[in-house]
């Protein structure tokens, strides 16, 4: 039963939308009306305030890494962790509370990466931050860092149910950012912090 518990908890927990409800509580725009249209972090930036955008970040990570670590502790078994953690990243993306309008999933996956193992968590937020203080475009800095996420996790743990997770993890990412890497082509990708719709 915990091989279906555990990540359909993880599912549910990561469906709840942090961005929507901060910016319902302090008086912002729906983030999924305004701006970049996507509830997330750089957009609750956008549209909002470093507050907002720092409470949405914190709150998302912990979707990702709050499910894994309690899948941890009640198991051992390193698919069940891993499906856990896919668990929660699917319900950011997908969330059953919110008409299955998410996010693209990046800070939930950095959890989701941290709770697997701290140290490719920690790799995948240094490598963010070299691209995003480098460039200063959130959804290039996340693509490259996820792109070397499953190698992170590999070296990490040798976990193969982790590598294939983060590996599906890295792909959808791509997916959700698929019209951020035309705009990026076009060179019209907002700078991080940017006040203007896209």
């Amino acid at each position: 039963m915990a091989y279906l518990i555990l990540p359909v908890a993880g599912y549910l927990f990561g469906s709840i939308s942090t961005a929507i409800i901060t910016c319902k509580l302090m008086g912002l725009p729906d983030p999924r009306s305004s701006g970049s249209n996507n509830p997330g972090a750089t957009n609750v930036l956008r549209i909002g305030n470093k507050k907002a955008a720092a409470l949405t970040l914190f709150g998302d990570m912990l979707k990702g890494l709050l499910p894994v670590l309690l899948a941890s502790a009640l198991m051992s078994s390193a698919t069940v962790i891993a499906l856990t953690a896919l668990g929660a990243f699917l319900g950011h993306l997908f969330p059953v509370f919110f008409g299955f309008r998410g996010g693209k999933g990046v800070a939930t996956a950095i959890g989701a990466g941290f709770g697997l193992s701290w140290v490719s968590g920690l790799l995948i937020v240094a490598s963010w931050l070299a691209v995003s203080l480098t460039f200063r475009i959130s959804s290039l800095a996340a693509l490259c860092a996820f792109a070397l996420a499953p190698l992170y996790i590999w070296m990490a743990t040798g976990q193969m149910p982790y590598v294939v997770v983060m590996g599906v993890i890295a792909v959808l990412l791509f997916w959700r950012h698929r019209s951020n890497l035309q705009r990026m082509l076009n060179g019209t990708e907002p700078k991080i912090g940017a006040k203007k719709t896209g």
